[in-house]
């Protein structure tokens, strides 16, 4: 077809080499032209709310523990206001399952749409650092120019500006990180009661702030291209029908001079705004590549020079392979059908063990190396360990019963959990001898609350040999 010929036409070489690394092997290092234009007036929008959020939730409590705190060193997990801890791994388990299911669906689809419009390395680097990058050091021109010069006055105020403040903000993103882990109200004690009486959490602070200051001061699109795997994941995961920002080459093609525009030239006028925009290099006419983040600043700048040109926009859109080359619309394919059943299933799977999640985990042991007692009126028993997970945010005051069997249970400590913790005491069950026919009897021991049955759980009573 036409279609395919003019693709056939476009020149392959640029994926031999990526746009940060020059011919030498040395970084080169990327200075895009500031974007305008109305998809990245929606994405600013859209940062304000994510940025907004990210530094708002640390701030917002429920019962005096915070919305979402993943504390690892603790082991405690607080999401929505429910905490999670160690004997709850496999909802986060299949709750991590269903996430990677979700960006499978979501990348066959839509591509990294993510990527350009939610991933925080870019919203904090497009969004934050690099304004305030435009702010100190003036546009691509001027930066360029500052590159280029000696170092005199203009140029150390200017690198030293820039290094001030993208380590304060670097600083200030690496407080709420810490956060977000051991909760923001915690952070402020450590502040208040000083670096040397919590060194070892200052210094990790000191690292957070070193590695965030070191990825948007240098390191930079090179996130995106060589450290974060889902860029990675496109090459198995897109198909002809995925929608993702692309140049229209069937239009486009072949390129030509807006003075030459003219006969079987395409729309396309050479004229490169779409690359200078673009924060990973790229010129995103060569079609799709590991690079790109879907951030649609090309698609801007080339609606811009198409308006000035009085040319239709859309030359780079949002478009599937499909759609460019056979003018087709975006199919629910069999893969998307098969993904969000997938996807489905394992969401209400997920809903379900999130509800019928029990506040309170128990674990009963016979206490080892303790055999069984013959008591008066002839009653046997066995002395068990009990320990009991409080995942509430309140003191629990529970009660133990023999569920399938006669007898009774002494308790040697009653059973008050604290809030959010772990507690461990022993009791005795003692059953009348008539009733053990075995050598070891199966129990049950329901664990009540205020008359309520939370759980139950199976024992092992051992008896003489009958």
């Amino acid at each position: 077809t036409i279609a395919q010929y003019k693709k056939d036409l476009l020149d392959q070489s640029f994926r031999d080499s990526v746009a940060t690394i020059s011919k030498e092997g040395n970084r080169n290092y990327i200075m895009p032209q500031q974007p305008k234009g109305r998809l990245y007036r929606l994405r600013t929008y859209f940062s304000y709310f994510y940025l907004i959020l990210f530094f708002c939730l640390p701030f917002i409590s429920l019962e005096g523990e915070p919305l979402f705190l993943f504390n690892v060193l603790e082991r405690k997990f607080i999401l929505f206001g429910k905490i999670f801890w160690p004997q709850d791994f496999f909802i986060f388990a299949i709750g991590l399952l269903t996430f990677l299911v979700f960006v499978i669906l979501f990348t066959v689809a839509f591509g990294r749409l993510f990527c350009g419009w939610a991933c925080p390395q870019t919203i904090f680097m497009e969004m934050v650092f690099r304004k305030f990058e435009y702010w100190i050091e003036g546009n691509v021109q001027e930066q360029k120019r500052l590159k280029e010069m000696p170092w005199n006055r203009e140029k150390i105020l200017k690198r030293g500006g820039k290094i001030i403040v993208f380590f304060m903000l670097s600083f200030l993103i690496a407080n709420f990180f810490l956060g977000y882990i051991i909760g923001i109200n915690q952070v402020g004690v450590l502040v208040k009661e000083g670096i040397f009486a919590h060194f070892g959490t200052f210094s990790s602070l000191i690292i957070f702030t070193c590695v965030f200051f070191f990825v948007y001061y240098w390191f930079r699109e090179q996130v995106c291209i060589i450290v974060c795997p889902y860029g990675r994941l496109q090459g198995v995961l897109l198909d002809k029908n995925s929608i993702l920002v692309a140049y229209d080459y069937v239009r486009g093609e072949p390129r030509c001079k807006l003075k030459i525009s003219q006969g079987d030239n395409g729309d396309c006028l050479n004229c490169h705004a779409c690359t200078r925009v673009c924060p990973t290099g790229i010129d995103i006419r060569n079609g799709t590549q590991l690079e790109c983040v879907n951030c649609t600043a090309c698609i801007d700048a080339c609606d811009e020079i198409m308006d000035h040109v009085g040319k239709p926009k859309g030359l780079i859109r949002y478009a599937s392979e499909n759609n460019l080359a056979l003018h087709e619309k975006v199919r629910f394919t069999w893969r998307l059908k098969l993904y969000s059943v997938v996807l489905i299933s394992l969401a209400c799977f997920l809903g379900i063990l999130l509800i019928t999640r029990s506040d309170v985990s128990a674990r009963i042991l016979r206490t080892p190396g303790q055999m069984y007692q013959i008591r008066e009126n002839n009653q046997i028993s066995n002395l068990y360990n009990i320990k009991l997970v409080n995942k509430t945010r309140k003191l629990i005051h529970l009660g133990l019963r023999l569920e399938n069997i006669n007898g009774k249970i002494e308790m040697i400590h009653q059973i008050n959990v604290p809030k959010e913790s772990y507690f461990q005491t022993s009791f005795f069950v003692f059953i009348d001898a008539s009733k053990i026919k075995e050598r070891k009897t199966k129990i049950k021991i329901g664990i009540y609350q205020n008359g309520k049955r939370l759980e139950t759980v199976k024992a092992t009573f051992l008896g003489p040999n009958t």
